[in-house]
């Protein structure tokens, strides 16, 4: 068979010529004229131009995949531009656009290029601590309370908060400059698997939940519900679009000599605190349980982490199975 065309006439034309091959050869088969040699050949014949068929299909399927991802692109571009063009006061800064980040990333070769494990753990760090912001800032207008809101024991850093932002850009950035309608769906279906897997583990290893959606409608185990999905996926479209740029903008302003290390010495301060806020909460729980403190360690916590400091910093998180509290040592 010819080399595949890239136009679509010469393609199907070529296809009905094939098919006609086929069947013919099909027909031989069926009439049982044929020697079992012959027959053997003629199948094997038969099966490569399936093959060579498939092969041309699916690099048609591939052409107009393509087509349609540079026309979406190009599209939704040319709508950023012209929405920049139109609005010539802005109360807010506009977000640079997604190929403005990526030219800049380009040109300075910059330590936090692209989807990089840099890149992606800067993400994660500024989620922890602005997810943790905006709730504040959420309770305090609409309910006038401060509340910590803080899932780890050294800072304002929620991990939840930061694994969401993670997921959602390692699974939105291949559509970053496309459509909104991809950045919702794909907003909405992370962020209700990140917010179920971080409430069935919390569940599983601390016997505690931070969130119950049971009273929401088309809830699955209370974990998550519709509401909450279409959220996540509105806050897709913003992230991808508004956030993630802002974000990455700020990150291309750590010069490359001081990102790398920096990079590490975070790390190991939010995996060593991911760690003490486990260890310390499990501790808190068997004093709940009325168990004593068996090691240093435990004595340790007990001292510098009693329940009264605890529910000051993890307010929002209640044990399943209430039982009394231990007296205090």
């Amino acid at each position: 068979m010819q080399e595949l065309s890239l136009t679509a006439q010469d393609w199907k034309r070529q296809s009905k010529q094939v098919q006609g091959e086929i069947y013919a050869m099909l027909d031989r088969l069926d009439a049982g004229e044929l020697e079992p040699e012959a027959s053997e050949a003629t199948r094997e014949q038969v099966r490569a131009l399936l093959r060579q068929l498939k092969r041309d299909r699916d690099a048609m399927v591939g052409l107009v995949a393509e087509d349609t991802t540079f026309i979406d692109e190009i599209e939704t571009r040319l709508k950023e531009l012209e929405k920049r063009a139109k609005h010539k006061f802005h109360l807010v800064p506009p977000a640079p656009t997604n190929a403005q980040i990526d030219y800049a990333e380009k040109r300075m070769r910059h330590f936090a290029q692209g989807k990089s494990f840099y890149k992606l753990f800067w993400v994660f760090f500024i989620g922890c601590f602005l997810g943790v912001m905006v709730e504040r800032i959420w309770c305090f207008v609409r309910y006038g309370l401060y509340e910590p809101r803080v899932g780890l024991i050294y800072g304002p850093f929620n991990l939840v908060y930061g694994i969401g932002a993670w997921a959602l850009t390692l699974a939105l950035y291949p559509f970053r400059n496309r459509g909104k309608i991809f950045s919702f769906i794909g907003g909405a279906l992370v962020g209700s698997a990140v917010e179920y897997a971080c409430s069935w583990f919390q569940e599983m290893v601390f016997g505690s939940v931070s969130w119950d959606y049971s009273s929401q409608p088309f809830n699955l185990n209370g974990r998550i519900c519709l509401l909450y999905s279409i959220y996540w996926g509105v806050l897709g479209v913003l992230w991808i679009k508004e956030l993630y740029p802002r974000m990455a903008k700020v990150i291309l302003k750590i010069p490359n000599k001081v990102g790398k290390p920096l990079t590490f010495v975070l790390l190991i301060f939010m995996v060593f605190n991911t760690v003490m806020t486990g260890l310390t909460t499990l501790r808190w729980m068997e004093r709940c349980q009325g168990k004593p403190a068996d090691n240093a360690f435990e004595v340790y916590f007990d001292e510098h982490y009693p329940n009264e400091r605890m529910e000051s910093i993890l307010s929002n998180l209640v044990f399943l199975d209430p039982v009394e509290e231990s007296p205090q040592p």
